[in-house]
């Protein structure tokens, strides 16, 4: 087992490495930006090293100081949480050179799930259904309107290296095509540094589902059920569920089986999830593999009782994949997380600066996953994530339950946040009987109350 492991990345995933490293008696070392100085990410770990100024590409996407400081420290492997370095096959190179663990796949898998061209070659090998689209990238306008005629449109141009929703553009018809491949091929290179792309057929209203993978260093590999990811806005994830509402589970076990054989054809170790479309007659086509950890593995640690980031870190230490799940999968109940962003519920507009106040609900069924505090600062360079609140209860309906409860009693003073957007979602009709889709935060929108500004600024008015 590591005696002492460094998280390269900060807030609640990198108190949330912590945790489960203090579960497993192992040291920790904190990284943090001259924003993050008072960060609890800092405060919690035994060691903490400044690595930068606030701007994450000259700090947490730094990789020779994200090295130096593990070097200078000691440790034996690296956790890079989600985001920043956590799909970067050249970092995960880099620490396997410098003698340091990557807590992740192995460097080449990353670099072949990124690129999605590949990825998907690799699914229909293995029986997973995919959709129609082009065998690699596109070359030509030309090949891009022989494709498009031959699978029918409308066709979704998107970035072989990218994610995100960059890189992506809808065509539907002829015409269309030559001035959205050349905008999305200008996207995708300014975004990734890669201008490649490639088609797909596009699935109108689809649902969006993924499947956590567990796999270890001996081939052996594990599907822990789905989840439902379908509210989100611009391609961003909102809230979301396990297990999905549509998947049967007939569905489930075949979908499983297929991934099963697909994640052990190419060797895949770690954490991964892997990214489906549903259309309107419940039908999952493959889209990408996301090889790390995602911001939603709460959900599946709820129903399957199974911590994934302890289990990320004792296969990357050698354990093999029976020890850390011993029995037979099963889900339990269901439950749901909410994204609390500091944005405004209503526009979407960051919502950056100091909170004043807060009240973290709690109870049965209830976690919240944050590093904020009363007093702590939302800086405007990274993410706008301030927490993760999630609920589980036996079912569908006491899971919703519970968000309600949770929600009303989740208070965040001096910024706004997205709580009344989740409160809303949790109201409507169509979300209670399931029956949703992507487009299902636009048509909503509208409905969205106005929210009142924050406490704050009713104070500095007054």
């Amino acid at each position: 087992m590591f005696r002492k492991i460094l998280i390269a990345n900060r807030g609640e995933i990198a108190l949330r490495v912590i945790c489960a490293a203090k579960d497993l008696g192992i040291k920790t070392v904190a990284v943090y930006s001259e924003a993050d100085r008072h960060s609890l990410h800092v405060r919690f770990a035994d060691e903490a090293v400044c690595i930068g100024p606030a701007k994450s590409s000259v700090s947490y996407l730094n990789i020779p100081a994200v090295i130096s400081a593990a070097e200078i420290t000691n440790v034996e492997a690296i956790h890079p949480g989600y985001g920043f370095l956590s799909e970067n096959p050249s970092f995960a190179e880099v620490c396997e050179t410098s003698q340091i663990k990557f807590i992740g796949p192995k460097p080449h898998i990353i670099r072949e799930m990124g690129l999605k061209q590949r990825a998907r070659a690799i699914m229909e090998e293995a029986g997973v259904p995919i959709l129609p689209g082009s065998k690699g990238i596109i070359g030509s306008v030309e090949e891009a309107l022989s494709l498009a005629s031959d699978i029918g449109y409308p066709i979704m141009l998107k970035a072989s290296a990218g994610g995100g929703g960059r890189g992506m553009r809808v065509v539907r018809s002829e015409n269309e095509l030559p001035s959205m491949l050349a905008q999305a091929q200008g996207e995708a290179g300014a975004a990734f540094s890669n201008s490649d792309v490639y088609m797909e057929k596009l699935v109108e209203g689809p649902r969006h589902i993924e499947f956590q993978v567990l796999g270890d260093e001996y081939g052996n590999v594990e599907i822990l059920g789905e989840r439902e990811c379908s509210i989100q806005r611009r391609h961003q994830k909102l809230l979301e569920e396990a297990p999905s509402p549509s998947v049967t589970p007939a569905l489930r076990k075949r979908i499983s089986d297929s991934l099963r054989v697909a994640m052990k054809s190419i060797g895949y170790s770690n954490a991964g999830t892997v990214e489906f479309l549903m259309d309107a007659d419940r039908n999952l086509y493959f889209i990408e593999v996301n090889a790390r950890i995602q911001v939603e593995h709460p959900v599946t640690e709820l129903v399957t009782g199974i911590d994934l980031v302890k289990a990320q870190i004792l296969i990357a230490a050698g354990e093999r994949l029976d020890s850390i799940i011993t029995s037979r999968v099963v889900l339990s109940g269901h439950a749901i997380e909410c994204r609390i962003n500091a944005e405004h519920p209503r526009t979407f507009a960051p919502s950056p600066g100091r909170i004043n106040g807060l009240n973290l609900p709690g109870g049965i069924g209830v976690r919240v996953d944050t590093a904020a505090y009363t007093d702590s600062v939302i800086p405007p360079y990274y993410d706008s994530l301030v927490a993760k609140l999630i609920t589980h209860g036996k079912d569908r309906e006491e899971a919703i339950q519970r968000m309600r409860r949770a929600l009303s009693m989740f208070i965040v003073e001096g910024i706004h946040t997205t709580i009344p957007l989740h409160e809303q979602i949790l109201q409507d009709e169509r979300f209670l009987a399931g029956e949703f889709d992507t487009s299902f935060l636009a048509n909503l929108h509208a409905d969205v109350p106005a929210a009142p500004p924050p406490a704050a600024e009713v104070a500095a008015g007054d």
